[in-house]
């Protein structure tokens, strides 16, 4: 079913679960769904060191079958029989009907004999897949590569864990932490890789944030393009948070993603009807003062720095004050993730709570 190269023997559970992993790479890191890699195994044989994968999948987007379903149909095609097999899977298989059946259910109609998966469903409607395939005599097991798993649906696990968005705060400034010039010019502090990195971020994400301020000072498109200009397939939801009015002739009303104006202050509120919205990332760029107010809120699960060799001394800064009077009190973020970009520099930072994790990061 898929267009990747089939493999045709693995060695070990571990390898197949490296495969799912691969394939689950291969879905849309944005959408209300998370991406999930599935591999079918044959029956094991005594002294057999080698087991044949006899189908695999992934889920490709909402409304598509997901991973298991998917693995189940591509060994049908190939002429296999499903029953007695491992299902190695990156997530543990759901147990709910949306736009598509529970999984649970489908592996256990097929007749597999046994399910290995890396992550456990968070979510109090899709979770129980597990329990519902061991209430019905098939053995479930943890897999490796916890770190991996979650890496690939961090936005989607957060956003069922917690019931709100995962929010990226986007910044690009100077070394001493400027956004912008005394006289207000801010184009371009960080150069081209810089922004054509920013842009593919933006292709991840459900939704980008900025507040009026920005949409009427600056008048963002807030699309996802390539680096020739192009717009990208998939577009964020654009959110402009504030009560002024945007002008009919505002960029915003062009091509590009939906827009929402929420016309309100309160980060909790935004976030809230982003949720019912099933945006599971949102992508925070603008301007300082959303920015302030969602980490004073404690709302910022992950900031992306784009800092430039440059220094300007004075002008506006990033983030306004956060009433914090002495050092003890600043909040500690991980660094995540350091990387060149032309002559800037990208640091990826999250939060310090890691209790719903597992112990290693991706």
């Amino acid at each position: 079913m898929g267009t990747t190269p089939q493999a045709t023997h693995v060695a070990d559970v571990p390898a197949a679960m490296d495969r799912a992993l691969a394939l689950a790479a291969l879905g849309p890191a944005h959408g209300p769904n998370p991406r999930v890699g599935c591999v079918l195994l044959a029956p094991q044989r005594h002294g057999d060191t080698h087991r044949t994968v006899i189908g695999e999948g992934w889920h490709r987007g909402a409304g598509t079958p997901h991973a298991e379903v998917a693995a189940l149909a591509d060994a049908r095609a190939r002429g296999n029989d499903p029953r007695g097999t491992t299902a190695v899977v990156t997530l543990e298989p759901c147990n709910h009907t949306g736009r598509t059946g529970p999984c649970a259910q489908a592996l256990l109609d097929a007749g597999v004999a046994e399910v290995v998966h890396a992550l456990d469903d968070p979510g109090a409607a899709s979770g129980g897949g597990a329990a519902h395939l061991r209430d019905h005599g098939v053995p479930v097991q943890p897999g490796p590569r916890q770190a991996e798993a979650l890496g690939l649906v961090r936005a989607w696990h957060h956003a069922v864990r917690t019931g709100r968005p995962y929010v990226t705060l986007k910044l690009a400034t100077t070394l001493d932490g400027r956004v912008a010039a005394l006289d207000g010019t801010s184009r371009w502090i960080t150069g081209p890789d810089a922004r054509a990195h920013a842009h593919a971020v933006r292709a991840t994400v459900d939704a980008i944030a900025v507040t009026t301020g920005t949409a009427l000072a600056d008048d963002p498109a807030l699309t996802a393009r390539t680096p020739d200009g192009t717009r990208t397939e998939h577009q964020p939801l654009r959110v402009v948070v504030g009560h002024r009015d945007l002008p009919t002739t505002s960029r915003l009303h062009g091509p590009g993603g939906e827009l929402l104006h929420l016309h309100t202050h309160d980060v909790h509120h935004v976030l809230d009807e982003l949720h019912t919205r099933h945006v599971r990332h949102l992508l925070v760029e603008g301007g300082p003062a959303l920015a302030t107010a969602m980490l004073r809120a404690a709302l910022v699960d992950q900031v992306h720095a784009y800092i430039a060799p440059m220094l300007l001394g004075t002008g506006p800064t990033a983030v306004n004050p956060l009433g914090i009077t002495t050092l003890t009190a600043a909040p500690r973020w991980q660094t995540h993730h350091l990387q060149q970009l032309g002559p800037d520099a990208l640091l990826v930072a999250r939060t310090t709570d890691t209790s719903h994790t597992p112990d290693q990061e991706s």
